[in-house]
């Protein structure tokens, strides 16, 4: 903690809170002059960071991935340009081994000087669509190395005491699919920091440039000291679980663990990745900056009244094998960061469920990306096209209330779902379905929120490619507490030519569509809080009357028997009696269902006796969702999870 003079209370609320909205001004500037759709949807963070670049605000709004790398990035451009930095300069990153996030995340710092002194810098982060590599989007699950992924920009400047170094920029615009938008977002970004910066000097100018500085110290230091004395009234402790990756694409059959351990010694915490599995041959893998802010935002979900800075990373410790999937050190491919991201995020909201369990959650979906890329027929020049894609999903049921319904994913919730409507203008692409998706939240005493299935059309398109990033298809969201899992991650895709239906999985690259191809995928609702016997029926029937329940699945996962009296007017009826036995029977047979062979289920399932969640909910069994083939390794440990998460939580 650093030392401080005396600031009065009022001045510091003022500062504090005048922080925060420098980078919410940020914010506003980009989404009024960006040029990407996708950096209009908010796939962008900002932050405002003192003279050492330890971060002293984040916006309202900001990407909880982006905003626990941004320190880093801040530090690493005063490295490179120590002794060297002027008012008007602005310097361009993107680099995950330098504690960034993956290529894709371009972020620009501006220094903010006083009278020749640095005070401090402002920083904006911006997704863009594209940075070259061998598939559009910048998404090859078959890299291995970063020189598939695309360009990688270590310190640069971009603004030369004000002047825009254009040979640079349009250098790194040239090798992307899309320099116009570089281009115009380089601008929008670059003016972002610098309403931050007036915005300071404004501060400067009412209270003073030592106030100021002060106040930037101080709003870390208050951070800390509030988490240090929240953990300090936490018991001591060993806490350890883990999560998985679907595969390695390289290796063979299995899920790839992610092994987390918390202590809290005193007032400190300190999180242990050791047995995490080394680097895989895919981009699936963690540069430590992505595995600190993952541990920054998991943790901080359980704080949510405190401010995110410098101050809240000062109370814990990360210890990551070097070479492990959440330590990837260049050139391993790291574009696909969040698949281990969001990993680390549920094992802590796990733990943390155990020791603040009045604030437990269950597994949330997982973001998945969705890119295609092509020639666009509908004009006469075909330019390039880039569709990128996102979809919400449910979070976990939680201790006393059901999870969030379409929901952006704990990645960051700031995010937005992106309107259709921008997205058909802008691609040949038309989207024909995007509803909730019945029986994709997990069940339990509280219920996972639901997920959403969107499905789409190839218009007029040449040369077009689409790329599918996604997890969960075998690690499937898990529930707690007796809560059950939700359903498998996947895309399937239509062709237009023979009719027939692909299962092209949760992972894969560049494979090639024509017009009048259809692609539709689900995202997956929540896990499920609690034995899902143990639900109020009444709440089952209000939630097949309101589609999230079918009701073939009340019974099968609740126990409950719904008899439909007139579905076009939403009239049904518990079956009180049928509902008791039933229940009787499932408490009984369930834990046997478990000791099922999996070769059974396999046979079964590929005879149309059973459905994915059949042997998901009931089985614990992972088959190859495409052939039915049984997967002995991958089901034995998810078996393993099913078993102390929630056969564990059954009376």
């Amino acid at each position: 903690m650093s030392e401080q003079q005396n600031l009065d209370p009022v001045t510091f609320e003022v500062l504090k809170n005048s922080f925060i909205t420098s980078v919410d001004q940020m914010a506003e500037q980009i989404l009024r002059t960006c040029y990407s759709f996708v950096i209009y949807n908010r796939d962008f963070s900002s932050a405002l960071h003192d003279a050492e670049g330890n971060s002293a605000a984040q916006g309202n709004q900001d990407i909880a991935v982006h905003v626990g790398t941004l320190h880093f990035t801040c530090k690493d451009v005063i490295r490179a340009f120590d002794g060297d930095m002027h008012p008007g300069d602005v310097y361009a990153i993107n680099d995950p081994y330098a504690g960034g996030t993956h290529f894709n995340d371009v972020r620009l710092v501006r220094p903010i000087f006083v009278d020749g002194r640095i005070i401090a810098f402002s920083q904006s982060n911006g997704h863009w669509s594209d940075l070259g590599g061998s598939v559009p989007g910048s998404f090859d699950v078959s890299a291995k190395e970063m020189f598939k992924e695309g360009m990688r920009i270590t310190p640069i400047r971009l603004f030369d005491k004000g002047r825009f170094c254009k040979d640079v920029a349009h250098l790194i615009a040239s090798n992307t699919r899309d320099p116009a938008s570089i281009i115009g977002d380089i601008h929008a970004q670059a003016q972002a920091t610098q309403v931050c910066e007036r915005e300071i000097l404004r501060l400067v100018g009412k209270y003073g440039e030592g106030t100021v500085k002060q106040g930037l110290g101080a709003v870390q230091d208050y951070v800390e000291r509030a988490m240090r004395q929240r953990i300090a009234a936490l018991p001591d402790g060993e806490w350890e679980t883990q999560d998985f990756i679907d595969r390695d694409p390289a290796g063979s059959e299995g899920m790839i663990p992610i092994r987390v351990k918390l202590t809290i010694k005193g007032d400190r915490a300190i999180y242990d990745f050791t047995g995490s599995h080394p680097t895989i041959g895919s981009i699936y893998n963690s540069a430590f900056g992505a595995t600190f802010s993952a541990v920054a935002a998991g943790m901080k979900t359980f704080f949510p009244d405190l401010p995110l800075n410098s101050g809240f990373y000062r109370v814990f410790e990360i210890i990551a094998p070097e070479g492990s999937i959440v330590d990837a050190k260049w050139p391993v491919a790291v574009t696909g960061f969040l698949m281990p991201f969001e990993k680390i995020m549920n094992a802590i909201y796990e733990i943390w469920s155990k020791i603040i369990p009045e604030r437990a959650i269950a597994c949330a979906f997982n973001l998945e990306y969705l890119l295609t890329g092509g020639r666009d027929a509908r004009a006469s020049e075909k330019p390039i096209f880039m569709f990128y894609d996102w979809l919400p999903g449910g979070w976990g049921g939680r201790n006393g209330m059901d999870g969030c319904n379409v929901t952006t994913a704990c990645f960051g919730t700031g995010l937005m779902a992106q309107p259709v409507e921008g997205q058909e203008r802008a691609n040949p692409i038309l989207t024909t379905q995007f509803e909730v998706l019945t029986d994709s939240a997990g069940p339990g005493k509280w219920r996972g929120g639901a997920g959403v299935l969107k499905t789409s059309r190839m218009l007029e398109a040449e040369n077009t490619v689409i790329s599918y990033i996604c997890d969960r298809e075998r690690a499937i969201v898990w529930g707690i507490e007796g809560g059950l899992p939700s359903m498998p991650h996947g895309l399937t895709l239509t062709r237009e030519k023979t009719g027939k239906k692909e299962w092209l999985g949760a992972t894969f690259s560049d494979v090639a569509i024509e017009a009048g191809d259809v692609f539709s995928r689900p995202t997956a609702g929540g896990g499920g809080f609690g034995d899902p016997l143990e639900r109020d029926p009444q709440r089952v029937l209000v939630d097949v009357m309101d589609d999230y329940v079918s009701v073939e699945r009340a019974a099968k996962d609740y126990g409950v028997v719904i008899n439909p009296v007139d579905p076009e007017i939403c009239a049904y009826e518990i079956d009180a009696a049928a509902t008791t036995e039933l229940r009787r029977q499932i408490r009984a047979d369930r834990r046997g269902w478990l000791e099922t062979d999996p070769a059974e289920i396999s046979a079964r399932f590929k005879a149309g006796e059973i459905d994915a969640l059949d042997a998901v909910r009931h089985h614990a069994v992972i088959l190859d969702w495409d052939t039915g083939d049984p997967l002995p390794v991958s089901t034995e440990q998810f078996r393993d999870m099913y078993r102390k998460r929630s056969a564990a939580g059954w009376q």
